[in-house]
């Protein structure tokens, strides 16, 4: 082949790869084990250079790793449940399945050409009845270990779609997709017991040496431990079995500027109380139709209703309190209730200056500070960056003396010993609620009965599938009025009865797949030998969106499997490594319509700043890709272009991997003329004359430095350095005056390094260079250590501050020869002209000053 060609040279060695069954993980007690897994993804059509950039990282892992000795798996699957499947369904009047496997193999298609080291005999989509089945059956078995139970529970309800919604599925108090006000309803919903394992998600977090900061942060935020109390304010004059509100605070020191108690809309005092009261009921159901995220109640105007019920303060019972119900408080967190502390919570002050509540500091910052302003005299809550940094001004038990700490110590005592309340750790984690009213997701296996009541299905009956005749043609579940699917008989007793229809939340799918992936066909979840073998993934890769549920249930599920005997001890952190990528950019190209509205267009949509017919787009450089922006780039066409190793080597080398990369034509473009020229240089290396030259140490020496940094970068994940690297040896290769065997060497070895990156031409230089076998099985380079040192070092010479020369020189030589050699350069005697110098000074390793 006389130029580089891509479209001949890749789909070639693909194929050499499919018939030697390269990349087939197989378990070996000969080799040390490698777990490589990106974060799978979603079906939806059409990848983008964003999944190329990701699956390519997990790629250059995986390949190195092969290379290095060991066995590795690299497996891809599909997270193939959830809405839009269902939306789409309702839009053609089809299945869902049918849109979703179609998308699948469209996908897979769009992978398969980027020449990904996977072991696509792995493969599974966890809408596949094999998969959700072995869902059901660890389903079954949590539930027998006492990790899933049910319960009444608040929800968002869409009552046009009779689903409920999660928190980001509410916009502005409606539905995303229907726009119906969204109710908040009690509903008996599916729970994972997740908070009984939140100390030790907690706590575990220390170890994860290799995941990102910022994400164990983000979990431990999440999680949310806390010290605080646990107590009581005595109610005066409130409905029967309503003596008393139970309060959870953090900062029990504050009580000393508490100025009224509220309740949620929901709490059991509200309930009872609306009963008897119109006005109060109406403001419950108005506070209903809000969303239950903490974004969107942030957000929302705080109101209140007065109750007229009274409370007594726990310090001084003299002390009372007005209970209102508030719109900004949610039963399931905490107690439901909270007392307001105006001075040092920005959300009370608002409330108390609505409704004229007192507002009254208990303490200020510990030093003056210009223009502070006492919340009661208009200031903002002072809310202190810790606790201890505060100067009490209204303390209790011990004044000013007392730091935040000892304050909140002494409070804690004050009510345990007054039998008012305890201190208690708390966390912000809540059970997971799993439980959801769609059709296209695991089917929930339970049964209800009449006689029995609620039983697990048998797991000889697994996979309960969802059903293929089914139609969207009405709001709500289809699962709920299909003729014949809900009926069945009752496993326990064989008595009539019905199927749950609820469906498993698409998080519990890829919750445990990454487990599911040792031993994809077993007949049971997992496969006990493959999964002590492979376990842990000894690298995940994801993007931070996923930083705090998808990982927190991820691990809660492998602790989950430990315990019901699906994954050994050592696998109840499940991912070793973790690596959170950057995003893929690009421009994007817009004009305005009439109303001034934008108007995208897509990147080929745009020549020279202009449309085909000649309009000027306005450019807004470097956002995220986003379909509805069109700013996306469609991988098939850069291979079609340029080739996939282009793609991959650009998607690489711009940036460090954990930062944005812009994808721009022009990079493109250049990537694929370096590869074309690394092709041409191996091409004429590999006609050059053989035998040794006087270059033939040089090349060899930067070799072995060039072996020694690219491993070392990719290792790192310093993939871009990496390639800065494999660039200057590139360079240092075209110019070396070598011999032909050195330069061979030399060639394949930059094959070598360049093979994690750009597999296909690095195959094709392999096998044009006499290569045994594919480059892929070959073993990866080792540095020689003693060919990266330098023995001798290159000085330059300058006369009077200008250079004149230079000259090498063993790196100990004696100061006085190397002076000699200096005034002997050709360049310095002309420079002095017969002249004796006045002095000369070697600087050793750096340079010689010749004075006149």
């Amino acid at each position: 082949m006389s130029r580089y060609d891509p479209a001949a040279i890749e789909p070639k060695w693909q194929q050499a790869w499919d018939e030697a069954l390269t990349f087939k993980a197989v378990r070996s007690d000969d080799k040390p084990k490698y777990y490589v897994l990106e974060m799978f993804p979603y079906p939806s059509g059409r990848i983008h250079i964003g999944h190329v950039r990701n699956y390519t990282m997990g790629d250059v892992i995986a390949r190195y790793k092969l290379a290095t000795g060991h066995a590795v798996l690299h497996p891809m699957g599909w997270d193939a449940f959830g809405l839009p499947a269902e939306n789409a369904a309702m839009a053609s009047g089809g299945h869902p399945k049918d849109w979703t496997y179609q998308n699948i193999a469209d996908m897979r298609a769009q992978m398969k050409p980027l020449g990904l080291s996977i072991d696509w005999s792995r493969e599974f989509a966890t809408c596949d009845p094999e998969y959700y089945g072995q869902q059901q059956a660890l389903f079954l078995d949590m539930l027998e270990a006492g990790l899933v139970y049910r319960k009444n529970a608040v929800v968002n309800w869409d009552p046009v779609d009779m689903t409920v919604l999660a928190n980001e599925q509410v916009e502005n108090g409606r539905g995303w997709r229907s726009g119906a006000v969204v109710e908040r309803r009690e509903l008996t919903q599916w729970f994972f017991k997740i908070s009984d394992m939140a100390d030790d998600l907690l706590s575990a977090l220390d170890g994860l040496d290799d995941w990102p900061a910022k994400v164990k942060l983000m979990q431990a935020n999440w999680i949310g431990k806390s010290r605080g109390l646990q107590f009581a304010f005595s109610t005066i004059d409130a409905p029967d079995s309503h003596d008393r509100i139970e309060v959870y605070t953090t900062r029990p020191d504050t009580l000393m500027g508490a100025s009224f108690v509220g309740i949620s809309p929901d709490h059991p005092l509200a309930k009872q109380m609306e009963k008897d009261n119109a006005d109060l009921a109406a403001f419950n159901a108005e506070c209903r139709r809000m969303g239950t995220s903490e974004e969107e109640m942030e957000k929302a105007e705080k109101k209140g209703f007065d109750t007229g019920l009274r409370v007594r303060h726990p310090f001084d019972t003299a002390w009372e309190l007005p209970v209102y119900v508030a719109n900004f408080i949610l039963m399931d967190y905490g107690t439901g209730a909270i007392f307001g502390c105006p001075a040092h919570d920005q959300r009370d002050l608002e409330f108390a200056r609505k409704y004229d509540l007192p507002v009254k500091s208990v303490y200020v910052p510990p030093v003056a500070e210009d223009g502070f302003v006492l919340p009661e005299d208009g200031g903002a809550a002072y809310v202190p960056p810790k606790p201890e940094a505060v100067r009490y001004i209204n303390g209790f038990a011990g004044g000013e003396a007392q730091t935040g700490n000892e304050a909140i110590d002494a409070a804690v005592t004050f009510c345990e010993s007054n039998g008012v309340g305890q201190g208690v750790t708390k966390f912000r984690l809540r059970d997971w609620g799993l439980s959801r009213q769609r059709f296209w997701g695991a089917p929930i296996p339970v049964i209800h009965c009449d006689t029995c009541g609620v039983v697990p299905e048998k797991k000889e009956n697994l996979p309960v599938r969802l059903p293929d005749d089914v139609s969207f043609d009405k709001p709500g579940n289809p699962l709920g009025w299909h003729p014949t699917w809900r009926d069945c008989t009752c496993p326990t007793c064989g008595a009539p009865a019905q199927r749950e229809t609820d469906t498993m939340d698409t998080f519990v799918d890829s919750s445990w797949y990454f487990a599911r992936f040792t031993a994809p066909h077993a007949a049971t979840p997992t496969d006990p030998v493959e999964a002590a073998y492979w376990m842990n993934v000894d690298q995940y890769i994801g993007g931070i969106e996923h930083a705090i549920l998808h990982l927190l249930y991820a691990r809660f599920f492998a602790r989950a499997m430990n315990v019901t005997g699906h994954l050994p001890d050592a696998a109840r952190e499940p991912f070793n490594a973790l690596f959170t990528q950057g995003m893929v950019t690009h421009a994007i190209y817009q004009t305005r319509d009439a109303d001034g509205r934008p108007v995208y267009h897509f990147p080929e949509e745009v020549t020279d700043g202009k449309l085909a017919d000649g309009r000027e787009v306005e450019v807004i450089p470097s956002a995220k890709m986003s379909k509805s922006k069109r700013n996306v780039v469609d991988p098939v066409e850069i291979i079609s272009q340029f080739g996939a190793d282009t793609a991959r080597w650009f998607v690489l080398s711009d940036s460090p991997p954990e930062r944005d990369v812009e994808w721009t034509a022009s990079g493109a473009e250049a990537t694929a003329k370096h590869l074309a020229r690394v092709y041409r240089i191996a091409q004429d290396v590999s006609t050059s004359d053989a035998g040794p030259q006087a270059g033939d140490e040089a090349l060899l020496r930067e070799m072995h430095k060039t072996i020694h940094d690219v491993t070392q970068g990719v290792e790192s994940f310093g993939f871009n350095a990496s390639i800065a690297r494999l660039y200057a040896f590139t360079n240092t290769l075209a110019k070396s005056d070598a011999g032909g065997d050195a330069k061979r060497q030399a060639t394949r070895t930059l094959a070598q390094l360049m093979s994690p990156m750009t597999p296909h031409l690095a195959e094709e230089i392999w096998q044009l260079l006499g290569g045994e076998g594919l480059i892929a099985n070959a073993p990866w380079p080792v540095a020689d250590a003693a060919m990266m040192v330098e023995d001798t070092v290159t000085l330059p010479i300058q006369v009077n501050g200008k250079r004149r020369g230079e000259v090498t020189v063993p790196k100990d030589m004696p100061k006085a020869e190397v002076e000699a050699l200096a005034l002997a350069h050709h360049n310095v005697i002309k420079a002095l002209e017969g002249a004796t110098p006045k002095k000369v000074i070697v600087v050793p390793g750096r340079i010689v000053n010749v004075v006149l």
